[in-house]
C-alpha cells in the first residue's frame, strides 16, 4: 500500500511521533556504560578488595555490571545515531539500570566494599537525573 504524502511526510511517517533526545544525555549514558565496563573489569578478574561477604559476590556484581553497561551503551549508540526509537530506547535502558544499580546497592551495602557502595551511590543519581532530563525533554518531533 503506497503512503500518501502530506506536506513532506507521508501519511505512515506523520503517525508515528519521533521523539528528539539531546545527544548530551546519549554521552552520559556511554559514560556510565564506561565506567560500568571498568567496574565489570575489576570484578570479574577478581581485583576487588578483600573484606567483602554475603550476600555482595564480586562475579556476580561483575557480570550485572557488565549486562548493565552493554543495555546502557547500546541506547546510547542509538541516541547518538538519532535512532527514531531513540527516545524509548534511552527510556527503558535507565530505568533498566537504575532498577540494577538499586538492586546492586542493596547487596552492595550489606556485604561490599566502600568503594562499591561511593560508586553506587555516585552513579544511581546520575542515572535519575538522565531518567528524568529524558522523561521531560522528550517530544514529539
Amino acid at each position: 500500500m503506497p503512503a500518501r504524502h502530506h506536506g513532506g511526510m507521508t501519511k505512515v511517517e506523520s503517525l508515528q511521533p519521533r521523539h528528539t533526545v539531546d545527544r548530551r544525555i546519549g554521552m552520559l549514558m556511554a559514560f556510565v556504560a564506561a565506567t560500568l565496563a571498568v567496574g565489570a573489569f575489576v570484578h570479574l578478574a577478581g581485583y576487588t578488595p578483600a573484606g567483602s561477604k554475603p550476600p555482595f559476590d564480586a562475579s556476580h556484581a561483575g557480570v550485572a555490571e557488565a549486562i548493565i553497561g552493554v543495555v546502557l551503551a547500546c541506547a546510547a549508540i542509538a541516541v547518538l545515531r538519532s535512532s527514531s526509537r531513540a527516545w524509548s530506547i534511552a527510556v527503558a535502558a535507565t530505568s533498566f539500570a537504575i532498577f540494577g544499580f538499586l538492586v546492586g546497592l542493596n547487596i552492595t551495602a550489606r556485604g561490599g566494599d566502600v568503594p562499591d557502595v561511593i560508586y553506587h551511590v555516585t552513579m544511581l543519581p546520575v542515572l535519575i537525573v538522565s531518567l528524568v532530563l529524558l522523561l521531560r525533554t522528550g517530544r514529539a518531533d
